[in-house]
């Protein structure tokens, strides 16, 4: 028996934990007003042309207008299919995706007992995940109850995923929201880092029946997503993010600079400075002053992107405005790194939240603003 298929086994094997009991604060990653990973100020330095600039800390708001409910990526590497709840991993990558949000929305972030890295090889060696998915959304559903009974109290909300959790709240929306009263409470449902499929040509009818693609700024009541890929490099046919399975359907793609856009779109960008994931290329050497002074940089410019649908294909596209003349980097990562290569089918997934991070932001203090 191999060591791959051994882990494997012994990966199927393992129980998962019991659920999460979401009346308890300790089932939660986030609350709003208490002391957590999205309470706790993100220090930030600007990244301009030339050079390291001011320096702050994000906001958290005092009574912002609408709630945020956040589900994270795939990050958990415990040994079974799903996760045990440890949540230390969870924290920072929270940190990195979410807790900026926290200056916008009061936020909400349940832990769960989602599908492990070990469940990626597992589908991968053809073994059928459906029951360590039924775990995972069980436990995002039972949370979202929970919120809606206890913690909402009628307000609007947004749907904020990425990847895997983007993945959860698909398929939250079409079983719990979709052609129900609380339909009228989402302001927007932010879902990057995992297909939403449409027809060709159509804001809904794949994925969703009612819940359409926005595609004007300032609307609500719409779905954010795109996959991101880096300009020259487009999703090959039958990739896992960006290709659709059928033909006449196509990858939904939004640009979140701008709904509704096909131009290029410079994007308000956040960067965890202190990543060691891999880079092509090499570490990136964000100034030629030195490391960054603080754990979190941001771009104005930096980074444009534009959606792209061509047959079955959907997605962002990336581009870094590089400039060998200033002062800050020409490259930034994003792509996902596995056994000494990158995975051609996942596109610049690792960048999907942090490149329009700043841009995502907006659209949720806008629709704070929408009544």
């Amino acid at each position: 028996m191999s060591l791959t298929l051994s882990l494997l086994l012994a990966a199927q094997a393992a129980v998962a934990a019991p659920a999460p009991d979401y009346r308890t604060a300790v089932s939660w990653l986030c609350l709003p007003g208490r002391s957590d990973v999205c309470s706790t100020p993100l220090a930030t330095t600007a990244l301009n042309p030339n050079g390291y600039g001011s320096t702050g800390q994000s906001p958290v708001a005092k009574n912002p207008p609408l709630d945020c409910f956040y589900v994270y990526p795939t990050v958990s590497r415990d040994r079974g299919l799903n996760s045990d709840l440890s949540v230390n991993e969870e924290r920072g990558t929270a940190a990195s995706q979410f807790a900026r949000f926290a200056g916008a929305c009061r936020p909400f972030a349940p832990v769960y007992r989602q599908m492990t890295t070990a469940a990626i090889a597992a589908v991968a060696a053809g073994t059928d995940i459906r029951p360590a998915f039924a775990t995972a959304y069980g436990d995002v559903r039972a949370a979202f109850r929970n919120y809606l009974a206890t913690r909402n109290s009628g307000r609007p909300f947004v749907l904020v995923g990425h990847s895997q959790g983007s993945w959860m709240l698909q398929e939250l929306i079409k079983q719990e929201i979709e052609g129900k009263p609380v339909a009228r409470q989402m302001r927007l449902a932010i879902v990057p880092g995992f297909n939403v499929l449409v027809p060709q040509g159509r804001l809904v009818g794949g994925t969703f029946k009612s819940t359409p693609l926005c595609s004007r700024p300032g609307e609500t009541g719409c779905v954010v997503s795109y996959v991101s890929y880096r300009t020259g490099n487009p999703p090959p046919p039958g990739a896992t993010f960006g290709f659709a399975p059928a033909a006449g359907m196509t990858v939904g793609c939004v640009n979140p600079a701008r709904a509704g856009s096909r131009n290029w779109e410079r994007l308000d960008s956040y960067w965890n400075a202190r990543s060691t994931l891999p880079v092509p290329g090499g570490p990136i050497r964000w100034s030629i002053e030195g490391p960054s002074p603080t754990p979190y940089l941001r771009t104005e410019g930096l980074v444009s992107a534009r959606c792209v649908n061509a047959g079955q294909r959907g997605y962002l596209e990336v581009r870094v405005n590089a400039d060998l003349r200033d002062q800050r980097t020409d490259r930034v990562g994003g792509e996902v790194g596995a056994l000494g290569f990158f995975l051609p089918g996942w596109g610049m997934h690792l960048a999907d939240m942090n490149a329009p991070q700043g841009d995502l932001v907006r659209l949720v203090e806008e629709a704070g603003r929408t009544r």
